[in-house]
């Protein structure tokens, strides 16, 4: 069984979002006035095989390897990683 982790990739505080604040004008417009603030992000759900030698924290090391060499870009985003399932045993 492969271990599931999903990792959330978002804007850092300050950086502009503007497919975000575009979100918030169509929902005003559309009379969703009660709408204060819409943030875009995206999550990925990686599946890795687990290994014999490998726990969690190792598996949650790889993916942020990942995210620092192809997932997030570390100048804008900041990302988020949990471990949703986990072999046991």
């Amino acid at each position: 069984m492969a271990i599931e982790v999903d990792v959330t990739i978002k804007l850092k505080h300050g950086v502009a979002d503007p497919e975000g604040e575009n979100t918030k004008k169509a929902l005003n417009l559309l009379g969703f006035k009660t709408v204060h603030g819409v943030k875009s992000m995206k999550t990925f759900r990686i599946e890795v095989e687990p290994e014999k030698a490998r726990g969690e924290e190792e598996v949650k090391k790889e993916v942020e390897e990942m995210c620092r060499k192809l997932l997030a870009n570390p100048v804008i985003h900041e990302y988020e990683i949990h471990v949703v399932t986990s072999e046991s045993g």
